[in-house]
């Protein structure tokens, strides 16, 4: 068994990332029939290969002269890699850049049959044809030149590891704040609809001009109309506006909704003590609670007003590079990401 230097490991480490990268960028790029910059960093790496290989070349190298036992450590070792890393990533960023949940014979969705049979053969390819040229070459860079490069590989991975992870970290909070916000927006809809049902509103009409889904999906129409027409437009240049407008539309909409909640809360505030067989004390508890609720929206509005787009600009990236990503538990603010960038394409 060759024993490597720490330096050599690590240019390993890099190169089978990047082959990694290649590999998936063409066929993601492939299925989803445009350009897709795949991986979880900005630059032309995917670490899970380059772990996955050095990690295969650790378990297997001391038994490469038996197929088997390549095959089956090699299996053994990728699969664990990527359960642990499945996990860890959907714990700290809330969203799976891969699920397996629809194969069959997977395990939480972070690794299936099909996925460890083919760790299986890359381990028996990677051992037997891909290494050994590549190890041939490594041998014949100078060993002054192996630690400051893989240094200098390591400290640019590491700026644009930090990068990637606080984007993510931004991915999570956007997907959290969006899914709050349309809860929060419905419950103060119902708040102000059972004030309105009380003070016996006309109630089909508040439900019209309140309802989200609704509005959401006329802002929706409108952001198709508006992709037309902007279609000639240089694309990298049109995403942003696309994306920028599309928000400010979304961002509008909602404003609108709370606008309504908020007058159809402020009549009912104004008109309680209009209500029959309501003592005092119970109309100043149902002024107070209009009161609350009329806080809330204002609160809301203030959120909205004060939302920057940056945060969305890097989410969208991440969804860019993970076509498949899902989110538990905040499906209906992925796909509310996904939407804005649907319009690109």
């Amino acid at each position: 068994m060759h024993v490597y230097t720490t330096g050599q490991w690590v240019l390993l480490f890099f190169f089978y990332s990047l082959c990694g990268w290649i590999w998936e960028c063409c066929y993601v790029s492939a299925c989803q029939k445009r350009w897709v910059n795949r991986g979880f960093l900005q630059g032309p790496v995917l670490p899970i290969y380059g772990s996955g290989a050095i990690i295969i070349l650790l378990a297997t190298i001391p038994v490469a002269g038996n197929l088997w036992l390549v095959y089956f450590f090699g299996t053994a070792a990728a699969t664990l890699l990527e359960y642990v890393t499945g996990w860890a990533m959907e714990r700290l960023f809330k969203v799976r850049s891969w699920d397996y949940s629809k194969q069959k014979f997977n395990c939480k969705g972070y690794i299936c049959l099909s996925s460890s049979i083919a760790w299986g053969f890359f381990s028996i390819l990677l051992v037997r044809l891909v290494h050994p040229p590549i190890a041939h070459l490594l041998s014949r860079v100078p060993a002054l030149c192996v630690d400051p490069l893989a240094l200098l590989l390591t400290v640019i991975f590491t700026v644009d590891a930090v990068r990637s992870a606080q984007a993510a970290l931004d991915l999570r909070e956007v997907l959290a704040k969006l899914e709050e916000e349309n809860e929060d927006l419905r419950r103060l809809a119902k708040r102000a609809e059972a004030a309105a049902a009380f003070a016996k509103d006309d109630l089909r009409r508040f439900r019209e001009r309140t309802e989200l889904e609704k509005l959401l999906l006329r802002q929706r129409i409108e952001e198709e109309v508006q992709e037309k027409r902007q279609a000639k437009q240089d694309r990298k240049l049109r995403r942003r506006e696309q994306v920028e407008t599309a928000l400010r539309r979304r961002t509008n909409a909602k404003l609108e909704a709370l606008r309504v909640i908020a007058e159809a809360l402020e009549t009912c505030r104004n008109h309680v003590e209009d209500l029959p067989n309501l003592t005092k004390e119970a109309a100043e508890a149902r002024r107070a609670d209009l009161s609350d609720a009329l806080e809330r929206v204002r609160e809301r509005e203030a959120v909205l007003r004060a939302r920057s787009s940056g945060a969305y600009h890097r989410s969208l990236r991440i969804l860019r590079n993970h076509p498949t990503a899902t989110a538990k538990g905040h499906g209906e603010a992925l796909q509310a990401l996904r939407n804005l960038e649907d319009q690109d394409g």
